[in-house]
């Protein structure tokens, strides 16, 4: 009997380093292939630019449709959520 205990624990070592080893293998592997993904992957382009000279846009209708077109900017994925909330305070005015 000790004999068949001593087989297993062995076992159960070798099977819980080989585990080991290979989940430590599969994250590196994972990590190069992230830093690839984003060394290959375009830069997002930034926000179109406001119009400074355009008149103040005392209309609500006019602020809506521009708030829409950045959501769908940031729906898009051309806006980056800090990208929306500034573009959006500065069309807000706040």
């Amino acid at each position: 009997m000790p004999g068949l205990l001593r087989g297993v624990a062995r076992t159960a070592v070798v099977a819980g380093t080989a585990t080991a080893v290979s989940n430590r293998v599969s994250r590196r592997q994972q990590g190069r292939w992230a830093a690839q993904q984003e060394y290959q992957a375009p830069a997002p382009q930034s926000a179109p630019p406001v119009e400074r000279n355009a008149p103040p846009a005392s209309d609500m209708t006019s602020k809506i449709e521009q708030l829409k077109q950045l959501g769908d900017l940031k729906a898009q994925g051309i806006l980056t959520e800090a990208e929306f909330e500034d573009q959006k305070r500065k069309l807000l005015g706040s």
